[in-house]
């Protein structure tokens, strides 16, 4: 019975009429008999098991919630349980049907044996209603082949029976129900010539009804005896008269002429060719699902007459080309699905390869506009895929490149066929078609190749641009390559190290040179061809160029070695070919192609001077080349008091110079730009040559603060002092530009596909002895050399999981190679950890945490990258602060990490490789081993391995470092690596070499002036590491990091002409406070985002599988840390809700982002994550907020409000619950935010019509003082209250993906991602005042200037420290925060009134407490309220955390992806208690991941029971 079930339901959305009686005989002209056929058919279609599997499916999706604790307890009982109760269920079903099939055959027997006797019309009707009403309840098992044959000629007979509409009716409807009951009757109906009498009822049509039921009885006979059914005519039948019927009758139609298109026979006559002109036709229907039926009959008849031009010239006689192109217009790509848009492109690939007609046509009705628009708006998720099939359907832009290719025939001598010469004549004779056909297209191909897609799709548009180089005249050359920079496009390609690239752009420029050398010839110097083509010859000359080229030629493929066909077939020179696979033999390129192309290049194109270094260096190089080594001299020069003006003048007109040759009437190639060497001299002097250095501490001195303050200022000064011009053409903006093209042009990282190897189940031995869902690498670990302190491990290779992180992996090795004498005698690893561990796992250890986890808020924060100016949304913010730590660190990760997304500090929770353990080898006895204390040095190959990474990213680096860039999946899956261990010494100190500077004498105004600057965000940049898998000495690693250095210093624009400003004050070069006032023009942040790595984020996050795993190429991760404004900011956002919710919630964020507001959006979230539903009351929005938060902030589900006494929910009423709450915090009277001046008041007696706040720069927090909390404490306890609900509300609206009417100052959210404010952050958010304690700042500045000179005259002094002409003490200031005169500033007796001996720290504590001190306990809360998910795991240690997930999933490790990867979720539940809840413990099903919580009175009785639960209920399940 359940097998019937699943059959009904799979057919149930194809044949909506397949299982009722036909309504449509009312259509017929005589109906006098109907009326006794539907009765006796009209009974309901439903079964009992339908219902069990409804009811079923329904149970389980009702669990989710956990609303019940009784539904809760019964649906995750014991699995043995379940068990025992299925058997004798089973056995029940198994009799039930056991009794069923007999009564089923009896029946059939005597409905038979009542057909054959032929007792009339009525006789007859009566028993074929009874066999349909017994063949639509029975099953497979019911019936019998001897039966099935029995019943087929009396069927066949009867729906000959022309003399009675009903009973044909009836016995087609009977074999209809026989096939679908018993598929291989439809064996017995095609012996018994059922097809043709179908066929005949079809052609005749005299009732509709008839010829509907003779449709779906061919559909199903066409599923098993498709060539039968082409015999016999069924296709022509199945659309002669289609036009007559409905559209459900016309689909059946339709998926009988599939069936049989699918197994068409590949030898005989074709009498198919008769129908495509129907066909045809039938491809402009309005219906979706009828037009991709019809395009796949098309595709399967093109595929089997493909073999024969005369075939394929038939085709194209009946408007087969015109068809297909209408179909492919414009927005066809979005009513069609893309496997059969990608089918009809396949189909004229076909079509164009055979014919020379359909060749002919596709030029004629202009199929390059159709092309050029799906290549210049594909997806780059497109051109992930090698060129064979993935999942059945080919990739789209492999197909057009294809279609490219055949459309741009190339001759082969003696080998061109006649179709091809034709194709060329036809060419020859119509310029005007080829040129229409390369000005649509060669400007979009060289687009393609630039935006980063992959080595398949650069060699297809390579392909199709050397072809079209070719077959063009020189004028027409010309003017085709006006459109795009071909010599910078091919220095770009000569960067690659694919030789089948190399070989395509020598092709086209050796053409080029030949056909338009006096054109050409010197763009090619100038972008550096000529050099490129020269290093490919000479190698040694690749170390003198910036310029990466490859050097060493060798065949991607030596045909001298044995190789399996499947890698051949993979060889790029096939990858567009027409050609079957079994002729492929070998690689096309030889060893000597390129070098010999090359070389013939450089011999009849190029000068003998040009190869002096000097002679071919173009003037803009040469002066560039000046200014850069002018540059780096200034590195080396002293500096001092005496000398920094001097200095600083020389830099700003080295820089002025630069700028002016980039922005000269003659342009500069980005050859030039990176070979100059300007970027690297930038770069050195800018961080004054930090850039090369690992981690940088400036400890104990402000030197460097005031070199780098110094030149950042320098360098502000000029490239923003601009006010007469365009915002495009300021100095900034043009760096920026040379410096993406040089990394467009130089960029090679890559984009790893997950299908380069098939998802298959295998058992992991290493880490953790697991199965997992993808093949494991094969390995075996090895003693190093010498190594004497560890034994061998006893394995020979063993499976390891790819995406296991190598500290886990050593965790495995390590209790296995280590053996330590002590004082109990020989212990292994093993022995000795239980020693150290077990006693961690007591409640009483609890207290001990404490200390090490109160800081973890603020932990969450420190590595988090700058907020973007011109973006205030915090979904942005939050897209910044993930560095994808989770996904890549597996088991190690923390489960708040896994929840919120936060990139904790990797030393708050050792790893499995560093938990606590006592040896007497240990240098200390510390429990707190941090992940940095490696136990084993792993190798592969000779190189060290990161911990930090994961094994599966360490192979494919060493993979993508080698010298082929076209990689072979097998063998990555099928060899097996060895890996070299040895014991880990301690680890030096740093080499003081490191760390050690030039020594610089610098005043105490400087000094103070670097003090202010807070250039320390500068100093972190530094210390970042871009990319672990990009050489320092690379330009690729030198433009990223100047853009990062150009992005902070556009960033801190405003900062640093102000710190300009007052040096030049204090330097006495400016004596008006008038002049201290900055109007900056800072560079849009959309200038700094690389539209190419944008792309490449986007396709790489594509890949679900290398998100769930953690498997993304290194470059990913530490790009968008280290660089987020590389990034677009939706490329960011997406990057944070996979990182931080995982790939299911992200998809549904993006989903229900860009359908806000539709319908769409409930279907969605309805079909994936839970929701939780909650009713608010208007009028107390506040109060139902807290609720919500206090009950459902941990609820994992998507929330959806509704409201008191009103009707609606879903989508809308959420939305307008958050905008109703961010209006609800931004009103007068609570306290909270800067202009809001009321006295801190609870929230009984707040108006209920406040007024909201409005602030033209944002929402900053009031400040308190600390010492408020004596006078006031409970008052202010609510504002901290709020602020802790606005981080909750903040927090889920991110992870839900709504969006809050909220505007937070750009420096509160600076404080929340844990970065420092300044003073000069003051006034983005309060001008007035900030602008003053600028001034005041300018003149205490100016103060030591003058106390640090030889002479000073005492009315000198005194007039320097006037404000506007009055002295500081007549502005009777007193030391109370200005616009809060309850703020007292200090208590001390001497700092009542400010004058001029008190002015300094009076500006010091003003700053205090408006940026720091008066608002931290805010900002904490606020944070608090934020990190609150899983809030008392963040307290426990790590052994602590594995032995609670011991306790509640029965492992305790994660698997790969964390918590959004557990199966089942992990859910949390109130627990029914008696009324003394805080005695009782909580429990847990592992089966299910369920823990279930008493409401316990305070967090820490929670905690107590938590772990008294986790150490005493290890090893047993009494705690169930």
């Amino acid at each position: 019975m359940g097998s019937r079930g699943q059959k009904r339901t799979e057919t149930a959305d194809e044949l909506p009429a397949d299982k009722r009686a036909c309504s449509s005989l009312e259509f017929r002209p005589s109906s006098s008999n109907c009326s006794s056929i539907r009765t006796h058919l009209n009974s309901p279609n439903s079964t009992p098991d339908a219902d069990m599997e409804t009811s079923s499916s329904t149970s389980a999706s009702s669990r989710s919630d956990g609303e019940h604790e009784k539904e809760d307890e019964s649906a995750y009982g014991s699995c043995d349980s379940d068990d025992a109760e299925q058997q004798p269920r089973h056995h029940i079903l198994r009799d039930y049907q056991r009794r069923r099939s007999s009564s089923d055959h009896g029946k059939l027997n005597t409905i038979l044996s009542n057909l054959n006797e032929g007792n009339g019309g009525s006789g007859q009707l009566a028993a074929l209603t009874e066999l349909c009403e017994v063949l639509s309840f029975c099953n497979e098992d019911s019936l019998s082949s001897l039966m099935a044959d029995s019943l087929s000629p009396v069927l066949v007979k009867l729906a000959k029976n022309e003399s009675n509409a009903n009973i044909m009716l009836l016995a087609i409807r009977g074999m209809t129900y026989l096939c679908d009951v018993y598929p291989r009757s439809s064996g017995f109906l095609v012996r018994h010539d059922a097809v043709p009498a179908l066929c005949e009822r079809l052609l005749a049509i005299e009732y509709v009804d008839v010829a509907e039921q003779c449709l779906q009885a061919l559909e199903k006979i066409s599923r098993d005896q498709p060539v039968a059914c082409l015999q016999a005519g069924a296709i022509m039948a199945a659309l002669n008269f289609i036009d007559f019927f409905s559209i459900s009758v016309q689909r059946v139609a339709l998926a009988t002429v599939v069936n049989i298109c699918k197994k068409l026979p590949l030898e005989g006559p074709a009498p198919f060719v008769e129908v495509v002109p129907k066909l045809c036709d039938l491809l402009q229907h309005e219906d979706q699902q009828l037009v991709e039926s019809v395009a796949t009959c098309l595709i399967k008849i093109s595929e089997r007459m493909c073999q024969s031009s005369e075939l394929m010239e038939e085709l194209c006689k009946h408007e087969l080309i015109n068809q297909v192109t209408l179909v492919m217009k414009s927005n066809s790509r979005t009513t069609i699905s893309q496997p059969i848009y990608n089918g009809l492109i396949g189909l004229l690939v076909k079509l164009s390869s055979g014919s020379f007609v359909a060749f002919r046509s596709l030029y004629e009705l202009n199929i390059s506009n159709i092309l050029k628009d799906v290549l210049s708006t594909y997806d780059l998720s497109h051109g992930i895929s090698p060129p064979d099939l993935v999942d059945g359907n080919c990739n789209q832009v492999h197909e057009v490149l294809k279609l490219l290719n055949e459309l741009l025939p190339a001759s082969t001598g003696d080998q061109a066929n006649q179709v091809v010469l034709d194709k060329e004549s036809f060419l020859a004779d119509h310029h005007d078609l080829l040129q229409r056909f390369g000005m649509d297209l060669f400007p979009v191909l060289v687009q393609v190749v630039n935006s980063g897609a992959n080595i398949y799709v650069c060699y297809g548009c390579l392909s199709v641009i050397s072809k079209l180089v070719v077959l063009s005249k020189p004028d027409m050359l010309g003017e085709l390559l006006k459109t795009a920079n071909i010599p910078s496009f091919l220095a770009g390609v000569f960067t690659r190290k694919d030789h089948h690239l190399l070989m395509l752009a020598l092709q086209i420029a050796e053409i080029i040179l030949k056909k338009l050398s006096d054109v050409f010839l010197s763009s090619f110097i100038k972008e550096g061809v000529f050099y490129v083509i020269d290093a490919l010859l000479m190698p040694e000359k690749c170390s003198q160029l910036m310029l990466p080229v490859f050097g060493g030629i060798q065949p991607s493929f030596d045909s001298s070695q044995k190789s399996s066909a499947r890698e051949f077939q993979r060889c790029l020179c096939y990858a567009f070919d027409m050609v079957p696979s079994s002729s492929v033999s070998s690689c096309k390129i030889d060893k000597d192609t390129v070098c010999n192309l090359a070389k013939h290049i450089k011999t009849n194109y190029f000068a003998p001077e040009l190869v002096e270094s000097d002679k071919g260096m173009t003037d803009v190089l040469q002066n560039l080349r000046t200014l850069s080594a002018a540059l780096s001299s200034l590195i080396n020069m002293p500096v001092d008091d005496g000398t920094t003006v001097q200095h600083e003048e020389k830099f700003y007109s080295i820089l002025h110079q630069i700028m002016l040759k980039l922005n000269g009437r003659e342009p500069v190639s980005t050859f030039e730009f990176i070979e100059s060497g300007i970027v690297k001299s930038l770069m050195h002097y800018l961080s004054d040559g930090m850039h090369m250095r690992g981690n940088v501490e400036f400890t104990g001195s402000y030197d460097h603060l005031v070199v780098l303050g110094k030149r950042f200022e320098v360098f502000t000064k000029l490239f923003f002092s601009y006010s007469d011009i365009l915002v495009e053409d300021l100095p900034l903006s043009i760096l920026i530009q040379k410096l993406q093209s040089g990394l467009s042009t130089l960029e090679n990282f890559p984009v790893i596909p997950s299908h380069g190897f098939k998802q298959r189940n295998s058992f992991a031995t290493v880490p953790n002895g697991r199965c997992v869902m993808y093949p494991c690498f094969r390995v075996r670990f090895v003693r190093a050399e010498g190594e004497n302190c560890l034994s061998d491990c006893a394995e020979d290779v063993l499976a390891v999981d790819p995406f296991s992180p190598l500290d886990a992996i050593e965790g495995y090795l390590w209790p296995k190679v280590f053996t330590e004498r002590t004082e109990y005698g020989e212990l292994d690893a093993e022995e000795l950890e239980q020693r150290e561990v077990l006693p961690n796992l007591l409640p009483s250890n609890a207290n001990s945490t404490q200390a090490k986890s109160s800081g973890f808020i603020d932990s969450m924060s420190i590595d988090l990258p700058e907020m973007q100016e011109d973006e205030a949304n915090f979904s942005q913010i939050a897209s910044e602060q993930v560095h994808f730590r989770e996904l890549n660190s597996g088991e190690t990760m923390s489960l708040d990490e896994t929840n919120m997304g936060s990139a904790g500090k990797e030393q708050e929770f050792p790893t499995e490789s560093t938990k606590n353990m006592r040896t007497p080898c240990s240098a200390s006895g510390d429990n707190d081993i941090k992940d940095s204390s490696a136990r084993l040095l792993l190798y592969l190959e000779g190189h060290q391995l990161d911990r930090t990474l994961m094994l599966y990213q360490v192979i494919l680096q060493q993979l993508l470092n080698s010298e082929k860039e076209f990689m072979t999946w097998a063998k990555l899956w099928s060899r097996v690596y060895t890996i070299t261990y040895k014991r880990a010494l301690e680890s030096n100190q740093d080499d003081p070499q490191e760390h050690t500077y030039q020594e610089r004498k610098f005043s105490v105004s400087d000094q103070k002036i670097a003090s202010i600057q807070n250039m320390g965000y500068f100093a972190s940049m530094f210390a970042c590491k871009l990319t672990s898998d990009l050489d320092k000495s690379s330009p690729i690693y030198d433009i990223l990091f100047l853009l990062k250095l150009l992005e902070g210093i556009n960033k801190y624009s405003f900062h640093l002409m102000s710190c300009e400003r007052v040096r030049a004050f204090a330097e006495g070069r400016n004596d008006n406070l008038d002049n201290l006032k900055v109007m900056v023009r800072s560079v849009s942040q959309n200038e700094f985002v690389s539209s190419r790595l944008t792309g490449k984020l986007e396709q790489q996050m594509q890949d679900a599988f290398t998100l769930s795993t953690g498997g993304m190429p290194l470059w990913c991760n530490d790009l968008v840390s280290s660089c987020p404004f590389m990034f677009s900011f939706e490329a960011r956002c997406k990057y944070f809700r996979l990182a931080a919710f995982g790939p299911r919630r992200g998809q549904l964020n993006a989903i229900s982002r860009s359908n806000s507001g539709t319908s769409s959006d409930r279907q969605t979230t309805s079909g994936g994550l839970p929701r939780k539903k909650f009713l608010v009351s208007r009028d107390q929005i506040l109060d139902s907020a807290t609720r919500m938060m206090d009950l459902l902030a941990r609820h994992k589900g998507l929330l959806e409000v509704e409201y008191n006494e009103e009707v609606g929910t879903g989508l809308g009423p959420t939305l307008e619950f958050y905008t109703l709450v961010s209006h609800e915090f931004q009103k007068f009277g609570l306290g909270m935010w800067r202009g809001d001046h009321c006295s801190f008041i609870t929230s009984t007696t707040l108006p209920t019509e406040s007024v909201i706040l409005r602030n033209s720069s944002g929402l900053f927090p009031r400040p308190c003082s600390p010492k408020s909390d004596a006078n006031n404490g409970i008052q202010f306890s609510q504002v901290l209250k709020k602020f802790v609900l606005l981080g909750q509300i903040v927090a889920k609206a991110i992870q839900d993906g709504r969006v809050l009417d909220v505007s937070f100052s750009k420096a509160f959210y600076k404080l929340i991602l844990g970065q420092d404010l300044s003073l000069y952050d003051i006034q983005s958010f309060d001008p007035e005042l900030g602008r003053t304690l600028m001034e005041f700042q300018a003149i205490i500045v100016n103060q030591k200037r003058l106390q640090e000179s030889i002479c000073v005259e005492n009315a000198a002094l005194k007039q320097d420290l006037c404000f506007r002409n009055t002295r500081i003490e007549d502005l009777y200031l007193d030391f109370t925060l200005p616009g809060y005169p309850d703020y007292v500033l200090s208590s001390e007796c001497n700092l009542k009134m400010v004058n001029s001996a008190n002015l300094e720290e009076y500006v010091e504590l003003v700053v205090d407490a408006t940026i720091h001190s008066g608002i931290a306990r805010q900002v904490e809360a606020f944070k608090s309220g934020f990190n609150q998910l899983l809030e008392i795991i963040q307290e426990f240690e790590y052994s602590q955390r594995r032995a609670f997930l011991q306790f509640v999933t029965g492992a305790p490790r994660l698997p790969p992806g964390g918590l959004a990867s557990l199966i089942p979720k992990l859910t949390i539940v109130r627990k029914h208690s008696s009324n003394c809840a805080d005695t009782e413990l909580p429990s847990v099903m592992t089966c299910a991941n369920y823990l279930k919580l008493p409401p316990y009175s305070s967090k820490e009785k929670m905690k107590e029971k938590l772990l008294y639960a986790i150490s005493e209920g290890q090893g047993s399940f009494h705690l169930s």
